[in-house]
């Protein structure tokens, strides 16, 4: 009788919630219980935490939780997740790393960012970006440390920037779209470090359909760091960088996929450049750090409307010229020569990719990239230099709505050493495989 009563009350206060929750005008949402019947737990951990986000000004945030598995052929190390950003080249054949392997799962390249719309000044409107992902110091995925990627405030005029803070390097515009972070940084692509800097951009409006866009920074003399790759302990100190681009863009082709398919492109082609000098060895003796290069990006099939991607394509492809410049890949040593009479090192990088969306959803992107020495003889005495780095690498991605990304990629990672120690293998090589699960927000 007893469990009878029970069940009767249960059900009647069962049936009286549920008529509640029907004619209550303030009821709260159903939680979503798509995929979990028990989804009322989740109130204590993150169910029903959505709340108006305030500031000073209006605020937004966003970003993406990002999870990655990498099977590397060789032990890349504690880069290992990153791919092509490998400074110091891929292990050699024969060598301990070259045979082992690595099989990591990593979602420390999930980003968050902050951007502030402010007050007008002078007819410009003003803003900020602070944007932060998780490759602080530390290569525990359960202690991983943020890390301030980009941190800066803008004033927009109708055709004039200024930017104060920290964002990307002036120096190289094409950025490998490969689902490694690495972006190709040391395979013909030397826009790897973000950097303090003060810029100012300019757009000259030429024709109805096309316009110049010039910008100039002055940068943080990052040689001071001597360099990333920490081999010239001998740099006394650097004059801050100046560098800058000048790029036609022209409307006259449409617009096609950029980077990740997640912006919508342009006809462009322009030149890029840096200049720096820095004081070196015992002398001090004054040295340059200095780069030049051309980059183009061409929608080969446009858009219909200028924002759907199906039956799109684009080509975009970057060559450079650089002496000095290890701190953005652009070579992979800084000075060369003898601890008395260094000069800077010099190199040239090539890069080309191809992206192609035959529906709106179904990505594919294949490319090539390659960062190699020049003027070999000034690299005598240097033991396994790196006489080039390259990748050819392709991936498939697919959204299966507005939030949720899944790719797999493949890359085939190459280096080539000079000066080779005898016995030695003078190449190194690995294949990458990798799948991401993205989650925009």
């Amino acid at each position: 009788m007893l469990k009878k009563v029970c069940l009767i009350l249960a059900a009647s206060l069962l049936a009286t919630t549920a008529s509640a929750q029907e004619v209550a005008p303030n009821a709260p949402e159903p939680y979503n219980c798509d995929f979990d019947p028990a989804c009322e737990v989740a109130p204590g951990l993150y169910g029903k935490m959505s709340s108006p986000v305030t500031s000073k000004f209006k605020l937004s945030l966003g970003g993406f939780v990002k999870l990655d598995y990498v099977y590397n052929s060789v032990n890349l190390g504690s880069n290992g997740a990153l791919g092509t950003l490998q400074p110091n080249g891929i292990p050699k054949k024969g060598s301990v790393a070259d045979q082992q392997d690595q099989s990591l799962f990593t979602a420390r390249q999930s980003r968050l960012w902050f951007k502030v719309a402010g007050p007008t000044f002078k007819g410009a409107k003003t803003g900020a970006v602070i944007e932060t992902d998780f490759y602080g110091s530390g290569g525990s995925n359960e202690s991983a440390n943020m890390r301030m990627r980009h941190a800066y405030g803008t004033l927009d005029w109708e055709n004039t920037q200024l930017l104060f803070g920290q964002y990307w390097d002036n120096f190289g515009m094409a950025n490998s779209s490969t689902l490694d972070f690495g972006l190709g940084a040391t395979a013909g692509n030397p826009q790897q470090p973000r950097v303090a800097q003060i810029r100012v951009t300019q757009k000259v409006p030429l024709t109805k359909d096309e316009t110049m866009k010039l910008s100039l920074s002055l940068q943080n003399p990052v040689q001071d760091t001597n360099q990333q790759n920490g081999s010239a302990t001998d740099t006394w100190g650097s004059a801050v960088n100046v560098a800058g681009q000048a790029v036609l863009v022209s409307k006259a082709l449409g617009v096609a996929p950029g980077l990740w398919g997640l912006s919508m492109n342009s006809l462009q082609a322009g030149f890029f450049g840096l200049y720096g000098t820095e004081s070196a060895g015992p002398t001090g003796k004054e040295l340059a750090s200095w780069g030049y290069g051309f980059y183009t990006f061409v929608p080969v099939l446009a858009s219909k409307d200028g924002k759907s991607r199906a039956m799109t394509a684009g080509f975009e492809g970057q060559a450079y010229q650089a002496s000095n410049m290890s701190f953005n890949y652009a070579t992979a040593t800084a000075l060369v020569g003898p601890s008395n009479d260094r000069t800077g090192a010099k190199g040239y990088g090539l890069f080309a990719q191809g992206m192609f969306y035959p529906t709106q959803n179904l990505g594919l992107t294949a490319g090539y990239g390659k960062r190699a020495a020049y003027d070999q003889a000034s690299y005598a005495g240097i033991a396994n230099y790196q006489q080039s780095s390259s990748q050819i690498f392709a991936n498939v991605s697919y959204d299966i709505n507005a939030a949720i990304r899944f790719a797999a990629e493949y890359q085939k990672l190459e280096t080539k050493y000079g000066n080779n120690t005898p016995s030695s293998s003078d190449q190194g090589s690995a294949d990458v495989f990798r799948f991401s699960a993205f989650y925009f927000f």
